[in-house]
């Protein structure tokens, strides 16, 4: 395989999984009442520094990232459960430049991400409510401990061109399950969520290549505090390990280790609408990898 060709394909190889995969997103346990839909807006602006191997000659490489996109979720009862199921798509527009062997090189991509559903169901606490009930329960849970599983897919739905080396999807499948735990004490909620992604093959990689990559393990924490119904501030500590690539069985050497931090804060905007706006910086812990910051501001409503 020829030099350029190589570093093209550790290129991809490295900068193929979104720098903001770590969703440091609090509350995605919390008690909900049944028969409940949601609808979100948001855009998330990203900026990310990318770091390669020297020996690669891949110098001053950044990313760009702007999304726009648009969220619904809806509750149910699932097995004498609290469950949720949720949709998320978002459409992109995506710059990369940096210096290959010296000379300036850049890329753009414009058009759909991959789609996401998340299925989560809350096994402990959290009883299945609407209505009345739920408003009484919700007003005497003083102190409350819930325990959840969910399963979050990232579906190969997004523009993908196997004759380009930068695509905004991933050409496969991603699974995430996860185990959450959540504890409210008046004012104060701590949240704790492990999970592992589990990637399929992508037999389509550039030029007929095959693209693998082993699970990556993630760790989230979220400290809430409530001022009032509706108003809260959140920060967020996250952690993940692993998820190192290999290009047709030979291993790209790109583990990934990487600490995020988050900081969050809602408020109402009418009975049914709220803002959310939040920031979230993401650095590698390792010789490559990326550093990034990424603002978002979403407005939802709910019926």
């Amino acid at each position: 395989m020829k030099k350029t060709h190589t570093l093209s394909l550790y290129l991809l190889a490295v900068l193929a999984s979104p720098v903001n995969a770590m969703e440091l997103a609090p509350l995605r346990w919390s008690h909900l009442p049944l028969g409940i839909n949601f609808v979100g807006m948001g855009y998330a602006s990203t900026e990310a520094d990318i770091f390669f191997d020297p020996d690669l000659q891949l110098e001053d490489v950044e990313m760009t990232l702007d999304s726009w996109a648009a969220k619904y979720i809806h509750t149910f009862e699932l097995f004498d459960k609290s469950a949720r199921i949720g949709l998320a798509q978002a459409y992109q527009e995506g710059e990369w430049t940096g210096l290959l062997e010296g000379v300036p090189a850049s890329a753009r991509r414009t058009g759909l991400s991959d789609s996401f559903v998340r299925l989560a169901v809350n096994l402990y606490g959290s009883p299945p409510l609407s209505g009345n009930e739920f408003a009484n329960y919700r007003a005497n849970a003083d102190i409350e401990t819930i325990v959840g599983v969910a399963l979050a897919m990232r579906l190969p739905t997004g523009d993908y061109l196997d004759d380009k080396l930068m695509n905004l999807g991933q050409n496969r499948f991603v699974f995430r399950p996860q185990l959450g735990i959540t504890h409210k004490r008046g004012k104060w909620t701590t949240e704790l969520t492990g999970e592992v992604a589990f990637h399929t093959k992508n037999d389509e990689f550039f030029n007929g290549n095959t693209r693998r990559q082993d699970p990556l393990y993630f760790i989230h924490g979220h400290l809430i505090h409530t001022f009032k119904p509706g108003v809260w501030a959140g920060a967020s500590f996250g952690y993940n390990y692993g998820g190192e690539s290999s290009i047709n069985g030979v291993d790209s050497n790109n583990r990934k280790q990487n600490i995020g931090w988050a900081l969050s804060f809602a408020h109402p905007l009418g009975k049914n609408y709220r803002l959310k706006i939040a920031y979230i910086g993401v650095r590698t812990q390792e010789d490559t990898g990326s550093d990034s910051d990424t603002l978002t501001a979403g407005v939802s409503w709910l019926w």
